[in-house]
């Protein structure tokens, strides 16, 4: 079952399937894992109830950030295990200067504490990854993550984090944009809205990428590493 089976309907199904969406890009041979925005004030430091971590910073999504952050674990192992290379598009501690329109729909954002703004350590970065300080939702605006991914000849984008509806959204789209094949593994992403989350989940599988579980996504990378 899908996160959005409930939501969208049969008849609303049959109308993409009708346009010809939803059809699978699959997977290529030179992947590229982004780990977008998994950083304490988008977790929380420790597994909690949504209302309950807010309190510690309130751009938090709470438990639903922690069992993401297992999903992409299972993952970035994977990744680990065959050197393939992993790119953390991340948002920089916010200075004055950096408020625009951001700030002005959600001011909150630029209240944020230094420690908010660290990997959370399950998943943190190690010295052979790439890191992408970003300023807007898209981890390609204004970045120079293209200019990585040429180098690195990747062909098959594995994006995970978040949010869903927002930064995740967003790259999806620049990255398809840039022809490259794009796997959304559906529970290593997370959003603060469950009904947003799922709702982005389906436009993202119908127009732009796969839609897939993590355990489906680890099946194909071990399938084109040569360990199945």
């Amino acid at each position: 079952m899908k996160p959005w089976d409930k939501l969208i309907s049969d008849e609303e199904k049959k109308a993409y399937r009708a346009a010809g969406f939803g059809r699978k890009g699959g997977m290529g041979s030179n992947p590229t894992l982004l780990i977008i925005d998994v950083q304490y004030r988008t977790a929380g430091k420790s597994p909690k109830p949504f209302w309950e971590s807010i309190k510690e910073y309130p751009t938090s999504c709470g438990d639903t950030a922690w069992n993401a952050i297992n999903n992409i674990k299972k993952i970035l192992y994977t990744f680990r295990q065959n050197n393939w290379p992993v790119i953390y598009p991340h948002v920089a501690p916010k200075k004055t200067y950096d408020g625009g329109q951001l700030a002005s729909k959600v001011p909150k954002i630029m209240d944020i504490p230094l420690e908010g703004y660290e990997f959370v350590s399950e998943i943190a970065p190690e010295k052979e990854d790439i890191l992408i300080p970003k300023k807007h939702p898209s981890a390609f605006f204004g970045t120079s993550l293209s200019s990585y991914l040429i180098n690195l000849k990747t062909d098959t984008l594995i994006l995970t984090g978040c949010t869903t509806s927002g930064c995740i959204r967003a790259s999806v789209v620049d990255a398809f944009s840039l022809n490259f094949k794009i796997i959304v593994p559906e529970d290593a992403v997370y959003d603060r809205s469950l009904t947003s989350h799922a709702i982005n989940l389906f436009d993202i599988s119908e127009k732009y990428a796969d839609v897939i579980t993590s355990k489906e996504l680890n099946q194909s990378l071990n399938k084109i590493s040569g360990n199945n």
